[in-house]
């Protein structure tokens, strides 16, 4: 698979992850990791944050528009 965005530029980059929200193939340049944090504790309250983080990969466009 094929980066989409260095596809569209006319270049030819091995894509490395996909964007968890548009499907799109990224390549380490376009790939962009956040960490987000896990919240735990019953409903509806008292909720505290988890020791751990859930990574996720996402492409630029949805990057900026989850921001």
């Amino acid at each position: 698979m094929q980066c989409y965005i260095c596809a569209k530029a006319g270049r030819q980059t091995e894509a490395v992850g996909i964007c968890i929200v548009c499907g799109m193939g990224l390549c380490m340049e376009h790939a962009i990791r956040e960490d987000l944090d896990i919240w735990e504790g019953g409903y509806p309250l008292p909720m505290k944050k988890g020791a751990k983080k859930l990574p996720r990969i996402l492409c630029p466009e949805c990057h900026e528009a989850l921001a």
